[in-house]
């Protein structure tokens, strides 16, 4: 693992439990420029709960992402499940250089791993000196299991790209909000405190960001999957017409009422219960903004229903938009396919940072 920068031209890759996607950053001035990006769809079963289980599936769609994409550099980034990765700031001696920190770890890892170090990939990266006491300094320590790092650079590796970088997903949408935050109405309270809500094919997840960093996060397994099936059993399409269906409309009158409504009833109330569960754990920030993300934040009425339901103003994610774009990307494919892209999105922007 590597949580530290890497040099210029790394390739962001999100494996998803629907689709591989993939995204080519460069810097260009003060700004960022997409220089390729391709979305290739999965099939189902391929990857679930963030895990590979077919992985001749995931190869290939990521092979034909890279032949679709034809980026310039061929190292690329990944991330483990922020739920596969143990995160702890620890406080060492200030003297510490990155040997004696890494061997010190080493030497206290049943105090901060709950797994055997032999099966450990772990890294860490100073946050400077302790805030209370000069002498000693603040430490980032992240691990996982070795088997998690391995499946993704495999993947990697038989598709023809140079893993560079595993980093963590939680990481990646923090340093992709960056870009995020500047899509949002200026406010005049003290503290940042926003919802991120990434509404992906099977699972919603919510998280609460204050001053840029994730402070709160709640999984549900409910996702736009759920409502592409029903489309496609109620009116006897194919799961892909169903698929385009959902997001361009033209359905019979009967949808909107019996499909759609009782679908976005579902996902409103996970996402109010989810604040709700926020404020119950004795959180004291107040969270007045709300921003969606993934492939099925784009649902139609669905920012609306968020809305009016939660009192917040909401928009629909686009770690993109500021962004500049090579002349041979579709710019409005793009700007479609951009609510789904903030971790492929934070993980390109290492090569920048």
């Amino acid at each position: 693992m590597r949580l530290r920068a890497s040099g210029k031209g790394l390739i962001g890759v999100d494996i998803t439990s629907a689709t591989v996607k993939l995204l080519e950053l460069k810097r260009t001035g003060a700004h960022y420029q997409v220089d390729s990006y391709a979305v290739r769809p999965l099939r189902e079963g391929a990857v679930v709960e963030r895990r590979i289980r077919d992985m001749g599936e995931v190869v290939d769609a990521l092979a034909r992402a890279v032949q679709q994409a034809r980026p310039s550099s061929r190292r690329a980034a990944v991330a483990v499940p922020a739920g596969a990765a143990i995160t702890k700031t620890l406080t060492l001696p200030a003297s510490l250089n990155d040997d004696e920190i890494e061997a010190r770890i080493q030497l206290d890892s049943d105090k901060h791993i709950p797994f055997p170090f032999s099966e450990v990939a772990f890294d860490f990266q100073r946050l400077g000196l302790n805030a209370r006491y000069g002498d000693q300094q603040d430490v980032l320590l992240v691990a996982c299991r070795q088997q998690d790092v391995s499946q993704l650079t495999d993947a990697l590796l038989q598709a023809g790209l140079t893993p560079e970088a595993v980093d963590v997903e939680s990481f990646a949408m923090e340093r992709a909000y960056t870009e995020l935050r500047h899509q949002l109405p200026a406010t005049t309270g003290e503290e940042d405190c926003v919802a991120l809500v990434d509404i992906g094919a099977t699972m919603n997840a919510f998280h609460v960001l204050r001053e840029g960093r994730i402070v709160y996060t709640r999984d549900t397994v409910f996702g736009g999957r759920q409502l592409t099936e029903e489309i496609r059993s109620r009116y006897g399409l194919s799961l892909e017409e169903a698929g385009l269906a959902k997001k361009r409309g033209g359905l019979p009158e009967d949808y909107q009422r019996g499909v759609l409504d009782p679908f976005l009833d579902t996902l409103v109330q996970q996402v109010g219960r989810s604040l709700q569960l926020y404020y119950t754990a004795g959180r004291k920030h107040e969270v007045r903004r709300m921003v969606l993300a993934g492939g099925s934040c784009v649902i139609p009425g669905l920012a609306e229903r968020l809305g009016q339901e939660s009192g917040m103003q909401v928009v629909i994610a686009n770690p993109l938009q500021r962004m500049k774009v090579n002349s041979r990307i579709d710019v409005q494919t793009l700007a479609g396919d951009a609510p789904a892209m903030l971790t492929a999105c934070g993980l390109a922007m290492r090569s920048c940072s």
